[in-house]
């Protein structure tokens, strides 16, 4: 039986609210009315589960921005605890999310200003993920999956909301004490696709890795580019 509203059980520093559209809207809308950072909008449907977390960072976008992969490594030990120990959770550097190697959901981020070097007002970071499959015929997506199809069907979607809230809340706490080398070091084992070909915003080549600040190396040719990772923010849903 999955849980109801009030027995979702969030850490003090965060509050979760059930909402019935897209969680990543609300988290944006509220976060320009200038709602407290910890509000997590949360929403669970018979195909879908989907959050997302207001934050209100203290350092420039260009540092700020490692909320992205810090949220998938909690997102990745959440569904770690929940799922069973032959499911494989793998993070792609875009935000997206691997399970078993499919694509299975993404994260996005988004902020009030889009400038590297700015203080943000707020900074929203979410994730929506298929509980189900879009077709029954599952082998002519063969790179796309669903949470219930890969070995999780007894994962409750509820708990797995309130487990990311405190892997989170725990990520968070290590980053502001030890800044972003433990959660780099954990993400870098966790990333997918480093070492391999990859295109991206028009171009081809290696995935290197990622610098000190989740920037990713790409090798085209004799030269490595630098791709920030705030490239991938946005300033709505």
């Amino acid at each position: 039986m999955l849980e109801t509203e009030h027995d979702l059980s969030f850490p003090p520093a965060m509050r979760g609210e059930e909402v019935s559209a897209d969680p990543m809207e609300i988290a944006v809308m509220q976060a320009v009315r200038g709602v407290d950072a910890g509000l997590i909008p949360w929403r669970v449907t018979a195909d879908r589960v989907s959050a997302a977390i207001v934050l209100a960072p203290d350092v420039a976008l260009k540092d700020a921005i490692a909320m992205l992969p810090l949220c998938g490594v909690g997102f990745q030990n959440a569904l770690g605890a929940l799922a069973p120990p032959e499911v494989a959770v793998h993070l792609e550097w875009t935000g997206g999310i691997r399970v078993n190697g499919a694509s299975c959901g993404a994260f996005r981020c988004f902020a009030s200003d889009l400038d590297p070097e700015a203080i943000p007002d707020w900074l929203v970071i979410g994730f929506a993920l298929p509980l189900l499959p879009l077709e029954a015929e599952t082998g002519n997506t063969p790179d796309q999956t669903a949470l219930f199809v890969e070995g999780c069907a007894d994962v409750n979607p509820h708990q797995l909301v309130e487990a990311w809230a405190r892997h989170t809340l725990n990520w968070i706490a290590r980053w502001e004490e030890s800044g972003a080398q433990p959660v780099h070091a954990e993400w870098r084992g966790l990333a997918h696709g480093i070492g391999e070909v990859i295109t991206l915003d028009g171009r081809s080549g290696t995935f290197l890795g990622v610098d000190e600040r989740f920037g990713l190396l790409l090798r085209t040719d004799e030269k490595t580019d630098l791709i920030p990772l705030t490239t991938r923010l946005e300033t709505s849903p």
